[in-house]
């Protein structure tokens, strides 16, 4: 498990969601809940499903507006629009996978790096030298993340063509290709075998090694807590518990909030006050059925007492 450093002094702040409230209508998703992630770390976000962690991930990206509460990027606030928050810095992938699929691996790294190009449409209408120099750089730096995330290979495959584990790493490589400060991954192991979730995590540890803080969605527990240096705990909207994963895993609310609440002994469930019958205490009737067979208890007995005499087969007495 990797050791997770002391909390980053305020000035390496990269994100803070401050009392961040998402409500549709009557339902609140989530609840002010606050949260930080520091400059270099790894920060995991778990909770059941349900719990409001892809709702709390649109909020901090811009798909959704806040109802309430704020999020700031190194101190500045974030727009309401995706791609003013994508060009501040602040990158994600997706629960579901969302690639370009009759694009090739490497046209997917491209689209990424628009934020991070200059040129408009006159230039790329008229394709002179400036345009073409920053298609150079834009091609160099996706085949850098292609080689980062064993993908150049197959830059000239079509997305829809790669194996599952290969489209959950080039959307990493598309993210990365914006050159985010702060990377959101949503459940990028959901789907993997164990040595594919291995690659993965060996993947965003060299990320963080990069200099890019990571937040984390994740169902995966050995994952999540190997990987990350602390980790808070949704439940129904609201912020359970965040700690180290240690901290977590001993929590006794978390290990309720995953299993459900431990049944108390000395408490009598409704549908235990009637024992059910035993081989000692048979079940009672309040008439024998007029037409099944007669029962055990109702049945003539077949030995006749001792002081009776036996009958034979007319009924007199022999």
């Amino acid at each position: 498990m990797t050791t997770a450093p002391s909390l980053a002094p305020a000035t390496d702040t990269v994100l803070k969601a401050d009392g961040v409230t998402m409500r549709f209508g009557g339902l609140t998703a989530v609840r002010g809940v606050d949260l930080t992630v520091g400059s270099g770390e790894i920060v995991g976000l778990i909770g059941p499903n349900g719990a409001g962690k892809t709702t709390f991930f649109n909020c901090l990206t811009g798909l959704y507006v806040p109802t309430e509460g704020t999020v700031s990027y190194r101190g500045t606030r974030l727009s309401r629009k995706p791609h003013l928050v994508t060009q501040a810095g602040v990158a994600r992938t997706f629960q579901n996978i969302r690639l370009f699929a009759n694009m090739t691996v490497l046209e997917n790294v491209l689209v990424g790096r628009h934020t991070r190009t200059k040129e408009g449409l006159w230039s790329a209408l008229l394709r002179g030298p400036g345009f073409k120099k920053a298609e150079r750089t834009s091609e160099e730096r996706a085949m850098e993340l292609l080689e980062f995330t064993g993908l150049a290979h197959k830059r000239d495959h079509l997305a829809r063509n790669l194996p599952y584990g290969e489209q959950r790493k080039l959307e990493i490589a598309r993210a990365l290709a914006s050159e985010p400060g702060l990377l959101l991954l949503d459940e990028p192991t959901a789907g993997m075998n164990p040595y594919e979730t291995r690659a993965t995590q060996d993947l965003v540890l060299a990320i963080r090694a990069q200099g890019t803080a990571v937040l984390v969605i994740e169902h995966d527990m050995r994952f999540i807590f190997n990987l990350c240096d602390r980790v808070a705990v949704l439940v129904q909207g609201q912020k359970l518990v965040e700690g180290t994963a240690e901290v977590v895993q001993a929590d006794d609310r978390v290990i309720a909030a995953y299993l459900g609440a431990p049944v108390d002994d000395n408490t009598t469930p409704d549908d235990a006050a009637d024992p059910a019958p035993t081989a000692e205490t048979p079940p009672t009737t309040d008439a024998p059925d007029p037409g099944g067979a007669p029962s055990a208890d109702t049945a003539p007995d077949a030995t006749p007492p001792a002081d009776r005499p036996a009958q034979g087969p007319t009924g007199d007495t022999p």
